[in-house]
């Protein structure tokens, strides 16, 4: 059965072009171009995968990304970004993406992208459904991998997938230090074509989230290395 795909883009020639060469490689595609009603499709269907533009017409890529992260759709997204453009790579991951692409680009890397992107969400449910029904816990910290849930001194945390997986994976290893590679093939996979920035993002949005004192564990900074998960320093830590 054909993967889904989303294309939210009111640019004529390039929707048509991504929608052409997606139909092409097998998947089935539907465009739509208006972003409150790109919003709507993606929350009333199931799809695999959702390629975003940032410039909408009616909203734009950023307030429907979080619309669909505050809703609960975990949908992989690519966002189409333009060139230069850091701040809206950075805002888009930010808001829950999962990738990107800078236009202008070609279509091998727009393949590339989007089929590293399913392979890693496959792979993400994989290990979901094996994951055994637990909670570790680091101070005032619970996590439920099986739930993708955080509860941080009996309120929950809303996290994006990828910062829940970051924080999976340094809690489990408390003390050692992680660097941006091993964060990049972990979490994102080996074929990830995205650089290192969306490592820090992702952790520096993480910091924000668990800012509870010293009650609450800390992720360190390990200067040209990676980071390092501290544990509460007055309080003990079940794993």
């Amino acid at each position: 059965m054909s993967q889904k795909v989303l294309v939210i883009e009111d640019e004529p020639t390039l929707a048509r072009l991504l929608s052409y060469n997606l139909t092409q490689e097998g998947y089935e595609v539907k465009v739509v171009d208006h972003g409150a009603e790109g919003l709507q499709t993606a929350l009333g269907q199931a799809f695999e995968l959702i390629v975003l533009d940032i410039m909408l017409p009616g909203m734009n890529g950023f307030e429907i990304l979080t619309k669909l992260r505050q809703s609960g759709v975990r949908t992989p997204v690519i966002i189409l970004t333009a060139r230069n453009a850091e701040e809206e790579v950075v805002q888009g991951l930010k808001h829950g993406a999962d990738d990107y692409i800078t236009k202008p680009f070609g279509v091998a890397e727009l393949l590339a992208r989007v089929s590293a992107v399913l392979r890693r969400s496959q792979s993400e449910e994989a290990r979901e459904a094996d994951q055994p029904d637990k909670v570790i816990t680091a101070g005032v910290l619970s996590i439920y991998p099986e739930k993708y849930e955080v509860v941080l001194a009996g309120e929950t945390v809303p996290l994006r997938p990828k910062e829940f997986e970051v924080l999976l994976y340094l809690v489990q290893r408390p003390g050692v230090v992680i660097t941006r590679d091993d964060l990049m093939n972990v979490v994102w996979g080996f074929d990830y074509i995205g650089g290192q920035r969306t490592v820090d993002v992702h952790v520096s949005s993480l910091r924000k989230k668990l800012e509870l004192g010293q009650q609450s564990v800390q992720i360190e900074s390990i200067r040209g290395v990676g980071y390092k998960l501290v544990m509460p320093k007055r309080l003990g830590s079940q794993l």
